[in-house]
């Protein structure tokens, strides 16, 4: 409506943090999103937790520390996108509550919305998937700390959404993702 002065309103942006086990199914559930949100004419980022290993918390390990401080380099970067219009997704495992309580906590500071999806796919289910081979690695000795067979992973009490993949297909979990936020005026 060039001319006329008016101003068309933002969409309003949002993290969506997905957590759960390793092959659990969040970057495949994210992907998808993103896609179908895309497709709607809608900004979406995703923040895979692979790739944010890689650029920008090379250099970390494994222990408590070091995942804690990986998770608060990923809100903080999702929170800024998202305080600017964008849906953004994030697919990492996350497996300490009180890591996703200060990142949920920067976006209350900071007036972004926020979304916990549980992507609770039962550990039995992840080893068959193994998609990076984890589950097998860890089996043979080859690695440790894996969450939720050696190391701890603290499944999300009151998360905003729960989806257990292993009774869905992904068209059905980025539906239920889709109506959530659609519920919350984010859509």
């Amino acid at each position: 409506m060039a001319g006329t002065g008016a101003v068309r309103r933002a969409d309003p942006g949002a993290t969506v943090w997905l957590t759960g086990l390793p092959s659990a199914g969040k970057t495949t559930i994210a992907r998808a999103l993103a896609g179908r949100l895309r497709a709607e004419g809608r900004r979406a980022e995703l923040l895979d937790g692979d790739e944010i290993r890689t650029f920008l918390s090379a250099g970390l390990g494994f222990s408590r520390k070091d995942r804690d401080i990986n998770v608060q380099r990923i809100g903080f970067v999702a929170q800024l996108l998202a305080s600017h219009g964008v849906l953004t997704l994030v697919p990492v495992i996350a497996p300490y509550a009180d890591s996703r309580e200060a990142v949920r906590a920067r976006h209350r500071l900071e007036g972004t919305a926020y979304v916990e999806v549980h992507v609770a796919t039962p550990v039995e289910v992840c080893s068959v998937r193994d998609v990076k081979g984890l589950y097998a690695r860890q089996a043979a000795g080859a690695i440790s700390g894996l969450t939720g067979v050696d190391d701890p992973y603290e499944a999300p009490v009151a998360p905003d959404l729960r989806i257990g993949t292993q009774d869905r297909t992904v068209p059905e979990c980025v539906a239920a993702v889709h109506t959530l936020l659609t519920e919350r005026g984010l859509l």
